[in-house]
């Protein structure tokens, strides 16, 4: 297992110290040990069947499909897929947990280690994963509308659960949300969980404490059920701030679970928090070892889709994209779905010749504007309407349009933006993408075209000079700035439609003379 490498990241003095434990809702159509149904919203206690509630006489059968989104994830993240795995009694007593205990895996989970690589900002980080290991979940408590009492809701009883466990290796609340959202892209990469927050399906514990460099780990508190991003960034802080202050008035930290009020920004403590002692977990003699030929695992593998990690490498290899902008254009499945329409599918049009294809020098620059597309202005527009991310108002052939006519020169990133913002509106608000050639049209109708014709351009450029005395003397005694106010005051005569590159050197030649 590779260790993981850490920067130190002090907060007044204190290093520290986040492990997480995820819950991902595995995506099966029912139960891990019954046939009821796991759909979200059903009315309360109407899929619960006799083995959910625990009536006596019933045993728990393992549901297949649990075990396959299992060994899935311990492929996506480069663990061991144990062979042989045991389930395990977690003896606690609650209400909403029907049989006084909840199945689950302890000294022999079914995934065992691996790790999750992710950038904080364009800097690379991987954090190690202890396991994850397969549970069924419990019921819920009700506390609104009872009339003072409280109600149970056995719907979520038995829902299947992937537990993902990490080493303690996160050190601020920035790379905890970085991590989170890495771990959250992968499960929903490969399908096994919808990765619904709101809804319950993937929730994080972050198990929080700091130290003095070098010292001894923390007493750790746990902030239970963050189910968004924001709320998790805005709880660790928190947390951070309350023990760092509690240490420096001479208190002790006490190990304890903890829920987070986004109405105060504060996190409370729930109850002390218990060490695994405490529930008496031993082999549930209702359910057999699991065994997991290796057949079936490369079965699993063969039935996977192409992995975040690899299509990264491959756009690297393949387009020269950076390392940090290949994992921007596959933060999302859909967004690489995206990429790849643009890319290749662009080279089916009359677009792109067969020429530009074939040259490297041409295609690559190509890729990585469309990578700098999707990442940037999509990213911006999807993040601003706070819609579904599989929503793109452009169609991938129409983007890889606009960027040719960028990198060919025949408009300027001004006008392509402008482009870009235009037929984006159009297709949200007509619901509908608007086709490729629109873009044509459109830099011929409003006038968007470079100025690209040599003799207009310097005639263009020496009015500029003639009326920039100053700036030319300045800039022949040696000051670069007066030749970039120069520029500005020739992009501003063509309103911006002359092509940079030309500007830069059609003006060095006639200040040559």
């Amino acid at each position: 297992m590779s260790k993981s490498k850490q920067t130190s990241l002090l907060v007044h003095g204190y290093e520290v110290v986040i492990g997480f434990e995820t819950h991902a809702q595995l995506s099966t159509q029912s139960k891990i040990f019954s046939r009821a149904s796991v759909a979200f919203g059903a009315e309360p206690n109407t899929q619960a069947c006799a083995v959910d509630m625990a009536l006596p006489g019933t045993l728990p059968v393992m549901n297949k499909g649990a075990v396959e989104r299992a060994i899935q994830f311990g492929l996506a993240v480069g663990s061991h897929v144990a062979e042989r795995s045991i389930f395990a009694r977690k003896n606690y007593f609650y209400p909403d947990l029907p049989k006084g205990y909840q199945i689950s895996q302890f000294e022999i989970p079914v995934v065992q280690g691996g790790e999750v690589s992710f950038f904080l900002g364009d800097e690379k980080k991987t954090v190690r994963l202890v396991r994850a290991h397969l549970e069924e979940d419990a019921g819920k408590s009700l506390h609104e509308d009872f009339h003072g009492q409280s109600g149970i809701d056995l719907n979520r009883a038995g829902t299947p659960l992937l537990e993902i466990v990490t080493e303690p290796d996160i050190r601020s609340s920035a790379e905890a949300v970085a991590y989170a959202k890495e771990l959250h892209k992968i499960v929903t990469w490969i399908g096994i969980c919808d990765g619904n927050m709101q809804e319950g399906s993937f929730r994080c514990d972050a198990n929080v404490s700091v130290r003095k460099p070098g010292a001894p780990l923390g007493t750790r508190r746990e902030i239970k059920n963050l189910n968004s991003f924001k709320f998790m960034q805005q709880a660790i802080d928190f947390e951070v701030r309350w023990q760092i202050e509690q240490i420096e008035d001479g208190y002790e930290i006490e190990q304890a679970t903890v829920l987070f009020d986004p109405d105060t920004g504060e996190t409370r403590a729930m109850r002390t928090k218990e060490d695994a002692a405490d529930y008496r977990y031993f082999p549930d003699p209702d359910l057999p070892p699991l065994v997991i030929g290796r057949d079936w695992v490369e079965q699993v593998r063969a039935d996977m889709p192409e992995l975040p990690r690899d299509l990264e490498r491959l756009y690297v290899e393949e387009y020269s994209l950076t390392p940090y902008m290949a994992s921007q254009v596959v933060s999302t499945y859909a967004k690489a779905l995206f990429f790849n329409s643009a890319v290749i599918q662009n080279g089916d049009t009359d677009a792109i010749s067969a020429a530009q294809l074939d040259d490297p020098e041409f295609y690559k620059p190509f890729a990585r504007r469309v990578a700098v597309w999707i990442s940037g202005e999509i990213s911006r527009v999807m993040n601003e309407e706070g819609g579904p991310d599989w929503q793109f108002w452009i169609d991938p052939v129409t983007l890889a349009r606009i960027a040719l006519r960028e990198q060919e020169g025949v408009i300027s990133g001004k006008a392509a933006k402008e482009i870009f913002d235009y037929i984006w509106k159009k297709g949200r608000d007509e619901k509908a993408n608007a086709p490729p050639d629109l873009v044509d049209s459109l830099i011929e109708s409003k006038n968007l075209k470079q100025i690209d014709n040599a003799d207009e351009l310097r005639s263009i450029v020496a009015e500029v000079i003639s009326k920039n005395s100053d700036s030319v003397s300045q800039y022949k005694s040696g000051k670069e700035k007066a030749f970039n106010s120069l520029v500005g005051q020739i992009m501003k005569m063509t309103k911006g439609k002359a092509n940079p590159t030309q500007v830069n050197s059609v003006l060095k030649e006639m200040l040559s003379l």
